[in-house]
Formats: C-alpha cells, structure tokens, sequence
C-alpha cells in the first residue's frame, strides 16, 4: 500500500478536512435526490457506498480519533447501513501507513536515535497500520519484536478530533446531539489512555501475568528500555488474523477449541479480574499453528467500578429478569430508567430494555450455547433495530444508561461476533457457576 508522506496535525488542518469531507457527503446526497427525482424507486446503496468511501479515505487520512471512532462503528454492524460497516472495518487490518522519515522523527523525538542505533535490524516499511499507530518488524539481541509507533498528533488531538466528527456522526447514525455526548465522554476517557504506550505496557504485563492461569493464550513480553509514551516495543508473534485462519476451513473441534479460549479469557477477565481487553475486534488476536491464541494491542482497557458490576451482571439471573419489580430497581441503578419517566415513558423504556437483556443474557442461561446461530444474531440485530428505529423513545430521550456500559456491551458484542464468525458451541457452565458464586 502506498505510504502516506505526512500527516495533519494541527486543528486547522484536520478541521478543514473534515469540513471537506462534510461537504463531500452533503454533495452525495444532492447528487442521490436529483437521481430520486428520475427514479422515485431509487433505494440509498450508492448514497452510502459513495458516501462510506469519501469518509473512510478522508479518516484514513487524518488517522486518529476519528477513524478509530470509524473502526468502533464497523463493529456496531446494527448502526449503519452494510456499506459503511464494510468500509470502516478496514481500519483493523488496511490504513496507509506513514513514510519512513516521519518513523525516523518520532525515534528521534522520544529515543534521541534514530531506529536502525537502536535496533539490530527495523523495517523501513510499516507491516501493519491502523488507526492510531502502525507497527514494523525488528530485532534485537536475537529476538523478533514488534514495534508500535504512534501517528503523529494523535495524543495532542484526541479531544478536538472527537468535537469535528460528532456532526458527522450524528448525520450518520440519525442520532441526536445530546445522543452522543455520554458516548463521546467514555470513548474520549478510553481514547486518551489508548495513546499512552507506556499504560498500555502495564496493561499487558498485569492482564498477562494475572490470566497465566488460563490455557490456550499466549501474550508478548514487553520492553520497558525500548519503549516510551509513544513508542511500544514487544515480542514478534507469529500466527493468523481471525479472517485468514478460517479461510483455511479449520475443523469445528479447533474452532470450538478457540473460541472456549475467547470465552474463557473474556468471562475471567470481566468477572474476576473486573478489568478487560475490552477492544475485540479480529485484528487483535493471532491464531497460532498449535491453536493458541496470541492477544495483541492492550491500548484499550476498561475498569468496571464494583457497584455498576453488581447491578449490570444481576440481569444474567432469570430470578432478575423475570420480575418486572426487580427489573425496575436495577434499571434505575443503570439510569436507564428514570425517577422523572412518567408511567407511560417507563414502561416503553422498560420493554424495550428488558427484551435486549434477555436476549443477550441467554447464552448464560444454557450449559453449552452454539454461537453459529444465525437466528439469534438476527434476533439481537431485529431488537436493535427496533431500538434505533422507536420514535417514542427518542422523543423520551434515548441517551440512557451508565457510560460504563458502553464498554462492556462493546466488549461482549465483540465478542459474541468473534464466536459467531468461528460458528463455535461454547461450554457456558462453569462460567455460570463462577459468576452466580460471587453473587451469593
């Protein structure tokens, strides 16, 4: 892929080319009703490839916040129209990587050397490249390492970055400004943690040392004295995305092998550690020749206070979801529910919720659960759709519900479509077991 050779990075520069861009889709749409006009049977897959395309380059461009914002929306499938998804999803694997000088600026920035005095040997061109550094391959003393070098301006624009795509977004997803604003907060408190290499580290070393205990996983060691806030060095590991190791029809037991693995880091993680890896997307895990599974990227990493755990994680218990009375209360501990709701606003609200939670609480409710259904994803993906689509409850205030939340529901949406995409049955006992022990 052709290298980028430089970066915007001041907020002039990146606003003038989200303003283009803007200006661009306002343009898509002119175009796509002159169209209508001819033909009234038009439908909108022009609009959105058109538009998809336009946005994605320009983010591609600008890198950053603003196109990991993308990369999360591709993993919100129910969002947006199919071609935006498919569009933004290649910011996990395919962004134009940064020209080996400005690599070369960043060593000398943070090391006061350049990469090849540092290293035994670097590779000029970038080997991976998303959305908010690329990675090159190096060695050092006898080991293959990763090197993450962070975009330019990244950290320095987090918060500007996110300001200039709301209205992009708030276009896109039909979506209300006040909609976005808790979202955006959590997505800015994570985001700024995500450009810190140095915490990244941390997480890596505590999430490694303290999941040892679980099979099937392998971590890489990381390099203090060839890291910095900006730049993170790692083992090299080898293996297969997600996308290339099912391309090679592997077997249901490997499949259901590895997606126990998944299953059981993630459930360890969220109920024991109460902290979590809480970006799984396919471009952070490796499938190894043996079928473990290597972790990659610790950037994004969510701590879930003890007090939202215990009222989000009681609606796994039928006891809870069952009764409307016991509903209500954890739903007013999660703000989903208000005290000011009128009866009539309360009860929308809580139909709406109490039908998603059940549905995405049903794998815990069975000793085994076979993700390759393709009509239970229907059914979460109908739900959502339901959601997005109830004008009483946007006229009540869609914007509900603890912004801790928007983490862990991203986490275990991930992570349910990482078992869907494996077509994996998953042994769900022992987890149940583990998670309703600690509630009694």
């Amino acid at each position: 892929m052709k290298e980028q050779p430089e970066i915007p990075v001041s907020k002039v520069k990146r606003a003038s080319r989200i303003l283009r861009t803007g200006a661009k889709v306002s343009g898509n749409y002119v175009k796509h009703y002159s169209k209508k006009i001819l033909n009234p049977d038009l439908d909108k897959s022009e609009l959105h490839q058109d538009n998809a395309a336009d946005i994605y380059k320009s983010l591609s461009e600008l890198k950053g916040s603003a196109l990991k914002v993308a990369q999360m929306i591709s993993m919100e499938k129910n969002l947006l129209p199919r071609a935006y998804s498919d569009q933004f999803s290649l910011s996990q694997y395919n962004v134009p990587p940064l020209s080996y000088p400005l690599v070369v600026r960043s060593f000398q920035r943070h090391f006061k050397k350049g990469p090849t005095e540092i290293f035994d040997e670097f590779s000029p061109q970038a080997v991976h490249a998303a959305s908010i550094g690329q990675v090159h391959k190096a060695t050092w003393q006898g080991k293959k390492l990763a090197v993450k070098v962070q975009y330019p301006g990244v950290a320095d624009s987090v918060s500007s970055d996110l300001k200039m795509v709301k209205p992009l977004a708030i276009r896109l997803l039909g979506l209300k400004n006040e909609d976005l604003s808790r979202y955006f907060k959590e997505v800015e408190e994570r985001l700024l943690e995500e450009t810190n290499y140095t915490l990244e580290l941390d997480h890596c070393e505590e999430i490694s040392a303290s999941c040892q205990g679980l099979s099937g996983l392998c971590f890489p060691s990381c390099y203090r004295e060839l890291s910095s806030a900006r730049i993170l060095t790692m083992d090299w590991l080898e293996g297969q995305h997600l996308k290339d190791f099912l391309a090679t029809n592997p077997s249901a037991e490997i499949r259901n092998r590895i997606g126990q693995t998944l299953w059981d880091f993630y459930n360890y993680q969220v109920h024991k550690l109460q902290v979590v890896h809480a970006d799984p997307h396919p471009g952070n895990f490796l499938i190894q020749e043996d079928g473990t599974v290597g972790v990659l990227d610790f950037g994004c990493v969510k701590v879930i206070p003890k007090e939202f755990y215990d009222h989000y994680f009681h609606l796994l218990n039928k006891d809870v979801t069952d009764s409307e009375e016991k509903t209500i209360a954890v739903f007013l501990a999660l703000d989903l529910l208000m005290e000011t709701d009128s009866p009539e606003q309360q009860r929308i609200v809580l139909d709406v919720f109490s039908k998603m939670a059940r549905v995405l609480s049903r794998p815990f409710h069975h000793d085994s659960f076979d993700f390759s259904k393709k009509d239970y994803f229907d059914e979460i993906f109908r739900l959502s759709e339901e959601f997005n689509n109830l004008k009483k409850l946007r006229q009540i205030n869609i914007a509900r519900g603890s912004q801790h939340g928007i983490y862990i529901n991203r986490t275990y949406f991930g992570l349910y479509s990482l078992l869907h995409e494996l077509k994996a049955e998953i042994e769900i006992k022992k987890t149940r077991e583990m998670i309703f022990e600690d509630f009694n």
